[in-house]
């Protein structure tokens, strides 16, 4: 119901109210029936026991006096024993873990390659993020949720990652900045490295983080996202190389940027492409005619990236 207020969501998300955040920081298409919960409990009815193991969970984490809702898949046969990759998805404004399971289909992937994915849930529909939304403390949250998994669930500390589209990409270039040392490598789909924190030419990763990032030449928001990309790539003395054709599709290139401190930073370049995931297939922000697959891209990326030491 919000398409039409979001086209300036840079400005106009960042001095919001929570109000006013719920009515103009989203991207304008959610990923969910509008039906579909997206608050965390914060009620005082004990979680269930959790009991580590393959398939779906549906769990909670207190975190900073409430029950912070996350969904959780491992793959077949896993134990909590035997340290496996862990990414985790963030939904877009408004959304759900459960609609950016569905859109971005990563559950196949974890099952053919043995990683855990984690879906968390925002407060109010969204991430307190680069440029909306909310004033959750998310970043602690994200800390405490990748310090429970890989203690308890058997996520490698050396393997950590995290993908998301739009307020959930923007996250992600955020957790790549503020959690220093945790991740391994970020993948946002149509979203940027911008807003009041990414205009301090201080703000940058502490700790080598590559960089997977998807950009439709339709968004919207295009202008933002490629003047974060060359903020981020200028703080962390990334020099691109040459942009080279991507086989199936559309005059889509792709643009491998070495950095300075030992990561990468990659573009794929979509020029018909608007905010979407490129390949998805469900959910209202799906692209399936991109002419690539964004969650397999992503899973190869992270696959060749571990933690730098």
């Amino acid at each position: 119901m919000t398409t039409w207020l979001c086209h300036h969501r840079q400005r106009l998300a960042a001095m919001c109210s929570v109000a006013l955040v719920a009515l103009l920081a989203g991207c304008g298409v959610t990923d969910e029936p509008a039906s579909a919960p997206t608050t965390a409990a914060t009620s005082a009815a004990p979680a269930p026991q959790e009991k580590p193991g393959p398939g779906d969970h549906d769990l909670t984490l207190p975190w900073d006096g409430k029950q912070r809702e996350y969904l959780l898949h491992a793959p077949p046969g896993h134990t909590p024993d035997k340290p496996v990759p862990l990414v985790l998805a963030f939904h877009p404004y408004p959304g759900t873990g459960k609609g950016v399971r569905v859109t971005a289909g990563l559950d196949a992937l974890a099952d053919e390659h043995g990683f855990l994915v984690a879906y968390p849930n925002g407060i109010m529909s969204g991430f307190n993020a680069l440029v909306c939304c909310g004033n959750e403390d998310d970043v602690g949250f994200v800390g405490a949720l990748v310090e429970h998994l890989t203690k308890n669930w058997g996520g490698d500390p050396d393997r950590v990652y995290a993908t998301g589209i739009s307020n959930g990409a923007d996250l992600s270039f955020r957790l790549a900045v503020d959690l220093p040392g945790v991740f391994a490598a970020v993948a946002p789909v149509s979203g940027g490295f911008g807003g009041t924190r990414a205009a301090d030419p201080a703000y940058a990763p502490k700790e080598p983080v590559s960089v997977l990032t998807f950009v439709g030449g339709k968004d919207r928001f295009i202008g933002d996202f490629e003047n974060g990309i060359k903020n981020w790539q200028t703080r962390s003395a990334c020099t691109p190389g040459a942009a080279t054709p991507v086989k199936g599709g559309k005059g889509i290139t792709r643009t491998v940027a070495p950095c300075g401190n030992g990561s990468e930073f990659v573009t794929y370049r979509l020029p018909e492409q608007g905010h979407s995931w490129p390949g998805a297939t469900q959910g209202g922000l799906a692209g399936p005619d991109a002419g690539i697959n964004a969650s397999e891209l992503i899973w190869e990326f992270f696959q060749a990236h571990p933690r730098k030491s």
